[in-house]
C-alpha cells in the first residue's frame, strides 16, 4: 500500500500555482519568427488540464491580474474542463507572461513574471483551496520559488491538507533561474517535500539540486513522504514506498518538444492513483500521458483517446519494452521513525 488513508471514490484534485500567458513562435525560433500564438502554461495548471482531459474533477487555484491576459488564461483553462471558479483577481498586479523558444534539443523560455499577481499569493490562499473541498491537492516547487509569501502558502497548504485528511502531491520542479541560490533552494524544497504524501522528481533535477546519485539516495534524503516517484527521462520511472519499489520502463518517443512532459506525467500518475490503481498502472499512465506531451508543442497534450490510454495502462505487456519490476525495500533503510510519521 502507498498510504494508510483511503482513496476517495470521486476524487477532486485542486492544483495551486501560477499560470502565465505563453507566447509561442509558429514559424521558427523566437528570434526570427513572424507568426506567434498565445497559449496558457504553468506547471500546476498543466496538471489540472491533464487531469480534466483524463476525466477527473480538476480545479485550479491561483491569482491573475485584472487584465486581458488574465481573462484569457482563465478562459483557456475553463475551456479545457478545469474548474476556475476559485481563481483570484488582483487589481494591482499583472498576469505573468513568458516567451518560448522551442527546439528539439530543449526549449529555452524567457520570463516576465516579476511582481505578478500570482507571486503575491500568501498563506491565506490555503483557505480558498480547502473551501473547494478537495480530496487531493497538488503543488510544486515553482510556486515555492516565486516569493517568500508563496513559499509560506505551499508549506501551510501541505500542513493543513494533511491535518484535514486530504492527500497531497509535491512536484519538485526545480527552476534554477527562479531560485538563484542552489543551497537555499535545496533546503526550501526539501522542507516542503517532507510535508507531502507523494513527491515527484526527475532524477536529473534531484542530482542538480541535492547532489544525489540514485532514486534510493532521494528516498534516504526524504524519509517522511509515503511515496517518492522518480523519473529518469527516457529510461524509466520508479515509485519508492516505505516497503517496496516498483519500476516501469519508459516508451520510446520521437521528441518534438520536451516542455510540459513532467506535468503530463504527474497528471497521469495522480489520475490513476486517485482512482485506486496500483503503482505499476499509475506509472504506465504517467509515461503514456507524458509521451503525448513530448509529441506536441502544446503544454496541454490532446487526450481524445483517453479510454484507450487507460486500458493500455492496465496492460503490463503489449508494447512495454520490459516487465515491470517490484521488489522489497529493507524496512530499516527507509521506514520513518514514529516522530517523523506524526510530525
Amino acid at each position: 500500500m502507498d498510504g494508510a488513508r483511503p482513496v476517495a471514490q470521486e476524487p477532486r484534485v485542486v492544483c495551486v500555482g501560477e499560470s502565465m500567458a505563453q507566447v509561442v513562435p509558429q514559424d521558427g525560433r523566437l528570434g526570427t519568427a513572424e507568426v506567434f500564438r498565445i497559449a496558457t502554461a504553468g506547471a500546476e495548471s498543466n496538471v489540472a488540464a491533464g487531469l480534466a482531459a483524463l476525466g477527473l474533477d480538476a480545479s485550479w487555484v491561483s491569482a491573475v491580474g485584472a487584465d486581458p491576459l488574465g481573462e484569457r488564461v482563465v478562459a483557456d483553462l475553463a475551456a479545457k474542463g478545469v474548474d476556475t471558479s476559485s481563481v483570484l483577481t488582483d487589481d494591482d498586479a499583472p498576469t505573468g507572461v513568458f516567451f518560448k523558444d522551442p527546439s528539439p534539443e530543449g526549449s529555452r523560455v524567457h520570463y516576465y513574471r516579476a511582481g505578478s499577481a500570482a507571486s503575491r499569493m500568501d498563506a491565506s490562499v490555503a483557505d480558498v483551496v480547502l473551501a473547494a473541498a478537495p480530496t487531493w491537492v497538488h503543488v510544486s516547487g515553482v510556486t515555492s520559488a516565486l516569493s517568500p509569501s508563496c513559499r509560506e502558502l505551499v508549506a501551510s497548504l501541505l500542513r493543513r491538507a494533511r491535518s484535514s485528511g486530504v492527500r497531497t502531491t509535491f512536484d519538485v520542479n526545480y527552476r534554477p533561474r527562479l531560485w538563484g541560490d542552489r543551497e537555499s533552494a535545496a533546503a526550501a524544497i526539501a522542507e516542503a517535500a517532507a510535508l507531502a504524501d507523494t513527491v515527484l522528481v526527475g532524477l536529473d533535477e534531484a542530482q542538480d539540486l541535492w547532489h544525489v546519485d540514485t532514486p534510493e539516495d532521494i528516498r534516504a534524503l526524504l524519509p517522511q513522504p509515503e511515496t517518492i516517484v522518480v523519473k529518469d527521462g527516457s529510461r524509466y520511472a520508479v515509485r519508492l514506498g516505505h516497503a517496496d519499489t516498483v519500476t516501469v520502463p519508459a516508451l520510446a518517443v520521437d521528441v518534438v518538444e520536451p516542455v510540459g512532459a513532467g506535468d503530463a506525467f504527474a497528471a497521469g500518475w495522480i489520475a490513476a492513483t486517485a482512482r485506486g490503481a496500483d503503482a505499476a498502472t499509475a506509472l504506465r499512465l504517467g509515461h503514456l500521458v507524458a509521451g503525448r506531451a513530448l509529441l506536441s508543442l502544446d503544454d496541454h497534450p490532446e487526450l481524445t483517446d483517453r479510454e484507450a490510454l487507460l486500458v493500455r495502462a492496465t496492460d503490463p505487456h503489449g508494447e512495454w519494452p520490459a516487465e515491470t519490476r517490484t521488489f522489497p525495500v529493507a524496512a530499516e533503510a527507509t521506514s520513518p521513525t514514529a516522530q517523523e510519521q506524526t510530525s
